[in-house]
């Protein structure tokens, strides 16, 4: 059998259009993949970078609301060699962190091949090589063609929200109102004077039920597990950049208590509202579950004014209303899914040493970012574009490293397959 997949794996080959890529695949033309770009464009390392939408960080293009701004301040969230326009607000908005990515893909050169979606790649331990299969639509032509990819390194820069997560909710393809998911929520100007059910009480919940409130819509807000509420800032300070300040001195455990303490004062008691508090403070939560803390913008007012109704799980949906766990029913007109996104590797990363089932590295931060044969993992650190940045220095030095020893010593002719009829 062995024997036979092996055939059939080189018939295959022959197949399609192969390139060889003289330097890393990137996987990713987000944030992640660009940082890892500039940082390999200033080692001198030739690199190749794949992106399936027509534009780089897509995500932040295509699949976020208009309302959107950094939730930290702009210097934790710069990518190396670059930092934010001084004219920028501390929180910069939307359109102002594209456009910084624009002008930070065009001064480092960063030029992504989109529409290439990547199908499957896998480690060819009889070469030696990593063989990325793409597959690549011509929105213009109507054409699609394969490709293979040919590459000693593997940069995988897909994010941990490659993918929307949708729930298997009972009644919810009965149910005959408007039905999104969060990545589809532009703005609450079409849903006014609706009564609006948002799933999900994460940072996206609670600022598009802020955004359905603003606009006169009607929101009630599922809150099926625990989360943690902390206000944005705190003496005018970033409650990220304080808790940044104090785990250089102080344990975690400690750091956790304190801005509970903090978010007591200046918040109060938000449990009696309905959003009951995890056991696990927000930094262990966070570092250990990928759990991000919602940080409070406003949202929290209209839960107080009773603006937004903060409600339970749900049981199932009818036509045109939604039973709860608590036995209530709800008149509804649409529903908003805010269930989060997820890692899409497993689908098509053929290896099990380096990734987990869900998507992200075993080893955890600082170690998640390199593994073996060449392969590399940028913005899975659950650390936000900081983590990101940092992963993507790391890679870029450690391929630097092995390419400037290289060819630093005579070139040696090697051997390149016929078929191999382009080169990066």
């Amino acid at each position: 059998m062995e024997k036979t997949l092996r055939i059939s794996d080189h018939d295959d080959f022959f197949s399609r259009r192969c390139v060889w890529v003289n330097g890393p695949v990137i996987v990713g033309a987000g944030p992640s993949g660009l940082a890892v770009g500039a940082c390999l464009k200033e080692q001198g390392v030739p690199f190749v970078v794949l992106e399936r939408a027509e534009c780089i960080a897509s995500l932040w293009q295509k699949r976020t609301y208009d309302r959107l701004k950094l939730h930290l301040p702009k210097q934790f969230c710069q990518l190396p060699k670059m930092p934010f326009p001084e004219a920028f607000p501390e929180y910069p908005t939307k359109k102002q962190f594209i456009e910084y990515l624009e002008s930070y893909a065009k001064r480092f050169e960063v030029n992504p091949r989109f529409n290439e979606c990547v199908q499957s790649a896998k480690y060819d331990e009889t070469c030696g090589l990593w063989r990325v299969r793409t597959v690549s639509t011509n929105a213009a032509a109507g054409a699609h063609s394969e490709v293979e990819y040919i590459c000693r390194w593997l940069v995988v820069a897909t994010g941990e929200n490659a993918e929307r997560v949708v729930p298997d909710i009972e009644g919810l393809g009965a149910f005959g109102g408007n039905v999104m998911h969060a990545c589809e929520y532009k703005s609450g100007e079409t849903f006014r004077g609706k009564r609006v059910l948002v799933v999900g009480c994460g940072n996206s919940g609670m600022e598009v039920s802020l955004d359905l409130c603003n606009h006169n819509a009607t929101p009630a807000m599922v809150v099926r597990s625990s989360v943690h509420v902390l206000p944005r800032e705190v003496f005018r300070k970033s409650i990220f950049e304080l808790a940044t300040l104090m785990i250089k001195w102080l344990p975690l455990w400690l750091v956790d208590k304190l801005m509970l303490i903090l978010a007591w004062l200046v918040l109060g008691d938000v449990e009696k509202y309905g959003l009951k508090r995890p056991s696990m403070g927000p930094l262990e939560l966070k570092n250990t579950q990928g759990k991000t803390p919602v940080l409070d913008i406003g949202a929290l007012e209209k839960i107080r004014s009773g603006d937004i109704k903060v409600v339970p799980g749900i049981k199932r949906f009818f036509p045109d209303s939604v039973e709860l766990v608590n036995g209530e029913k709800l008149d509804i007109d649409s529903v908003v899914l805010a269930t989060g996104y997820r890692s899409n590797v497993p689908f098509w990363l053929k290896e099990s040493q380096f990734f987990c089932k869900n998507g992200f590295p075993k080893a955890s931060f600082p170690n998640g970012w390199k593994g073996k044969a060449g392969l590399y993992a940028v913005g899975f650190s659950r650390r936000g574009l900081s983590g990101a940045s940092l992963d993507a220095i790391r890679i870029a030095q450690d391929i630097g490293k092995v390419w400037k020893e290289e060819t630093a010593q005579k070139p040696k002719t090697t051997a390149c397959h016929r078929r191999c009829i382009s080169q990066f």
